[in-house]
Order: structure tokens, then sequence, then C-alpha cells
């Protein structure tokens, strides 16, 4: 069995970022595909949040070494100020300093075939390319979503070392994954003589969490038709404006009586409050706190139907809950762009009640007529077998051995 070296940010004990799955369950899954992990991450003193509930499905054995780290805005800060140098291209640059005399240590006592490496954290890439280049191993670099886009990241500086991270891997990597359809095309085109080495292995969802998860009829809320939004509401990508101002109009015309919004660990409470105050929907509303992992899945569950928001800023990107929601069963409705890559995905797997995020009328129009056919708006069990963290893994596994024959 051939071995690879993952550098992960983001892996248990943090708390409260989808991004975890992706490399814990490449871990417990690589192995039947003949792979076998070994994790370079960092520190736990550089997460800003952790919990116990993951550490617990790490795979018996896994070699996991956690590297010297620091978060810049908690560690190198005086007086809430810090030099900006130390959080580019991210606020956790110091991991690069522990993690590549690390990695070279574990290449060199384990003897991997291959390195892969996975943003949002973008100092994931930079330690990759360096052990690449040190080790002189092929390199997966998993960029999942797009680094450098119009506009973001907003500060120049920063923008300027996000795409040189990104130019750098897409000519160096032996391979460059994205997970979805739209940004692996959007790269082909930006990069086209590394267009052959661009592929795409889409998030998804991990059928043994779900097990042993009870199956309940009890309403979230007695007396209401619960929709619930688990999971981060950035203001700028998911910004629910136009869909308070669709419901304030519900409202008036009486049809939202018995409709109840739950907004489960935004990460933005206050902007949610304060917004649901002025368009005068805070009755319909409810903002709840984050819950461990398991819970937040049976709580999926038991919801009357679950909410999807992505602007289309965001159109080459696909929320790694979607996957989630998709496992769980509940009926869907999505506001997001109808031309983006998730709605892309949802119609794949039979869901249709899709509107724009941006277009009150739209939704107005489409709220009533969800919640009138929740039974039909289920999406399609055989269609979402396809997405399962075990096929993802047998993808990269197929990436991995393509890397290392060439």
């Amino acid at each position: 069995m051939r071995r690879v070296l993952m550098i992960a940010f983001h892996f248990p004990p943090l708390a409260g970022s989808s991004g975890i799955q992706r490399t814990l369950r490449f871990a417990q899954y690589l192995p039947e595909h003949g792979w076998k992990p070994i994790v370079l991450t960092a520190a736990t003193r550089a997460y800003e949040r952790t919990s116990e509930d993951l550490l617990r499905e790490l795979p018996a054995g896994l070699i996991v070494h956690r590297a010297f780290a620091l978060n810049t805005a908690r560690h190198l800060a005086l007086g809430g100020r810090y030099p900006a140098f130390f959080a580019r291209p991210d606020r956790w640059i110091t991991w690069a300093l522990g993690a590549i005399p690390a990695g070279v240590r574990l290449v060199n006592r384990y003897r991997p075939a291959a390195i892969w490496s996975t943003f949002p954290i973008a100092t994931a890439h930079v330690i990759g390319r360096w052990l690449a280049r040190l080790t002189g191993l092929p390199w997966v670099a998993d960029f999942r979503d797009p680094m450098a886009q119009d506009g973001y990241p907003p500060d120049p500086a920063t923008w300027r070392a996000f795409e040189f991270i990104e130019r750098e891997a897409i000519a160096r990597a032996a391979a460059s994954v994205f997970v979805t359809r739209g940004a692996a095309a959007m790269y082909r085109q930006r990069y086209p003589a590394a267009a052959e080495r661009i592929a795409v292995i889409e998030n998804g969802f991990d059928e043994q969490s779900f097990a042993g998860i009870p199956v309940s009829v009890s309403p979230l809320v007695p007396g209401k038709r619960t929709l619930l939004h688990s999971g981060i509401v950035y203001p700028w990508e998911r910004d629910p404006t136009q869909l308070f101002a669709a419901l304030a109009a519900l409202k008036r015309a009486g049809g939202a009586r018995d409709l109840r919004l739950r907004f489960r660990a935004s990460a933005h409470d206050e902007f949610l409050i304060e917004l649901a105050r002025r368009h005068g929907v805070f009755d319909l509303i409810e903002v709840a706190p984050p819950l461990p992992y398991r819970q937040a899945l049976e709580e999926m569950q038991r919801a009357d139907a679950l909410l999807v928001l992505q602007a289309s800023n965001c159109n080459e990107q696909i929320p790694a809950k979607v996957y989630e929601y998709l496992r769980a069963g509940r009926p869907i409705l999505a506001l997001t762009d109808p031309n983006g890559d998730t709605a892309d995905l949802l119609r794949r797997c039979g869901v249709h009640y899709i509107a724009p995020l941006d277009d009150a009328a739209a939704i107005a129009a489409i709220v009533p007529r969800f919640m009138a056919d929740l039974e039909a708006a289920r999406p399609d069990a055989s269609a979402v077998a396809a997405c399962s963290r075990e096929s993802r893994a047998r993808e990269l596994a197929a990436v991995l051995d393509r890397v290392v024959v060439a």
C-alpha cells in the first residue's frame, strides 16, 4: 500500500468548518483504494475553537503530526494590532515554519509516494509546494474553490499573495483539483497549459456519520413548519436581505403565519437579527448556536425543509453543507443563481425549487409553492447515493495513482 502525505489545516479537533470533513473522510476511505494517509496539520493552539466529537472518528493507527503554528491575530498582536506581513497569505503563515521541516522528516521516515495539500488555508499550498521541491515527490494541490477572484481577497497585497500561490501551484503540481465543474472550467481557461492536469472531485456526505441517528417525527418548533439553514451566513456571499424582504411581503399578505426560519451556527447572528427587525420579520426567524456535528445532522433530518443560500458571485462554488442536506433527504429550497454550480448539483439530484438569492419577487413567488409541495420537493435518493465521501475517495485514489505513474 502506498502512502500519501496529506497537508490540511482543517482537521479535528478544529470546530466550525465543513472543510474538516473532506480531509477526515479521505483519511478514512483512501486505504480501501490502496493509499495509506499521513496527516500533517497544525498545532491545536492555532485553532480558534475546538471540539472533541470528531476526534473519535479518526481511523485507528492514522499517523497525525501537529506542527508548530500560531494564529497571528491572537498570538502575535499587541493592543489588537499586528504586522500585516504576518497575516499573508493568511493568519497561519507561521504554520509553514513548523510544517516544512516536519514534513521533510515525515517523508524521510515514512517514504510517501505523493503529497496532497488542501485550501482554503493558503499556507497549506505554500507547505505543499516547498515539500514537493525539497523531496521531488508528485504534488496534488486540492484547491476546492477558486483562490484569487475578482475583488477577493479585498486587500490588494493579500490578493497578490493568493495569485502567486495559485499560479505556482497550477504550474508545479502534478494535478490540481477543484470541487465544482465551473471552477475547473474557469481554471482550465485561465491556465490553458495546465488544462489536462486539472480535475474535479466534488465534496460529499459521509454515510457513517448518519448511522444510528434516530429518525424523529416530532417537529423542531411545535405548531410551526421550520425552514432550517445550517451553517455560516456570509453577509457578502449568502446575504438573506431579499429573502427577508420576500418574507415581509408574504407576512403582509397573511401567508407566513406558520413559517419559522431557523439559522443554526450562522456566525453572524447580530447581522441577521438587525436585518430581520429592519424588515419586520423578527418574529419569523430564530438564531441558534452551533451544535456537535451529529446533533446538527439530526436537526437537518427533523426539519420540515432545508434552505440553501448562495449568491451569484459564488457560482463556481457549492457549499459543502449541501451534500449533507441531500443525504438528510428533506425537502430543499435553494436560493441561488439558476446558472451556478450549486443549482446544477441540486437539479442533478432532483431538486427543482430554485430562485435567485437577489430577487425578492421570485422568492416571494416560490416560497408558498414550495411549502405547499414539500413531499415532492425531496431529493432523489438514487442520485444522491453517488455523492458519498467513499466515492470521492475512490476518485482521489485514481488521481494519486495517475500522478505517481506519470
